[in-house]
């Protein structure tokens, strides 16, 4: 089967490569499709190609996900890779625990959490790499997100736990996949709720219109979050959430759809000058709060919990509500030997 990347014509120019899908490939994902012609070439790899619209199908561009059929025509093209290296940085971040299978950290707003196009550098990756080259450099790939088995928004605070070794990323990966993991975030949000509690079920999938959204949407994938008032002032409310699924923006886009935008959010929303605060807070008021996971080894199960940054601390002082958040890990032995994860309260570098 021909390799599905551009070729060079005599000029040297890249030419987008054709290709015709056989009948014995219907029903199989297009990126897996592609995967599964190159092996060397990661099902990742595509992905990104396919989201950033390198790939077209029957002339149209697609998604990862959707199925080809027998006789589908694609044109993909690989645009030129940026020229550099991964390399460990100090990227500034707090280390929460630590032993020879995972980390975890409390992530600042701002951070981005891995190399992409326009942040090649200065990532979380990045610092986890200055932090434990030997560990994270033996998991660099294409994709290069070594140790990521889940993320954050750029914007977005909180607890992340990371692999230092693939079996313990291949668990970590297997625990997120089967709900297995407890996440629960703080979220400010826009208006008062007339329920102490509730749950919004509704499917998640990219904005029909703007491509860098993602919205409510009939064909989305299944998503549920879960949320219980903590607070109410000046027209907002603090809400716990714990999301049942991990879609993109989920929490960011449930509650927008409930006409609930979360504070400081600049694309669901949430900059509305009604407010009591001057100035607005230029990102979404969400925070990554608890975290509970089986240990990867042991099966033991981690609880961790963080406060909120400074900085949304003080949009709650300003709204009028008290500080929230609390700090604190619940520890249990992890192996029968009675290893435990070492915690820290410095940053880690």
């Amino acid at each position: 089967m021909p390799d599905p990347q551009t070729i060079s014509d005599e000029t040297g120019l890249l030419v987008p490569e054709r290709r015709t899908v056989p009948a014995e490939a219907a029903g199989e994902r297009v990126d897996a499709f592609l995967a599964r012609c190159r092996p060397e070439r990661s099902r990742a790899f595509y992905q990104r190609l396919i989201r950033d619209g390198h790939l077209l199908r029957n002339g149209k561009p697609c998604r990862p996900a959707d199925s080809v059929h027998g006789g589908d025509e694609l044109l993909l093209t690989v645009p030129p890779e940026p020229v550099f290296e991964l390399k460990g940085e100090p990227v500034a971040f707090a280390v929460l625990a630590e032993d020879a299978d995972v980390l975890v950290i409390d992530k600042p707003p701002g951070l981005v959490v891995h190399p992409a196009k326009g942040n090649w550098t200065g990532t979380l990756v990045n610092g986890l790499l200055a932090h434990d080259g030997e560990e994270f450099g033996a998991m660099v790939d294409d994709a290069m997100r070594p140790g990521i088995v889940h993320r954050l928004d750029k914007d977005t605070s909180g607890i992340m736990v990371v692999a230092k070794n693939a079996v313990a990323s291949e668990a970590l990966r297997r625990s997120f996949h089967d709900h297995t993991v407890e996440k629960t975030y703080l979220a400010l949000v826009m208006g008062e709720f007339g329920t102490a509690e509730g749950r919004v079920v509704a499917p998640i999938g990219r904005h029909p219109k703007e491509r860098k959204k993602m919205a409510v949407v009939e064909d989305g994938k299944p998503a549920e979050s879960r949320y219980r008032v903590l607070a109410a002032a000046a027209g907002t409310t603090l809400l716990e959430v714990r999301i049942l699924t991990g879609r993109t923006h989920q929490i960011r886009v449930h509650f927008a759809h409930l006409h609930h935008p979360l504070v400081g959010d600049p694309v669901y929303g949430g900059r509305q000058q009604a407010l009591a605060l001057n100035p607005m807070p230029e990102r979404q008021m969400l925070h990554a709060w608890k975290l509970a996971f089986p240990h990867p080894r042991t099966g033991v199960v981690f609880s961790f919990q963080t406060p909120p940054p400074p900085d949304f601390q003080a949009v709650l002082r300003a709204l009028g509500m008290p500080d929230f958040g609390g700090a604190g890990a619940n520890f249990l032995p992890a192996s029968a030997t009675g290893e435990e994860l070492e915690t820290e309260s410095a940053p880690g570098t």
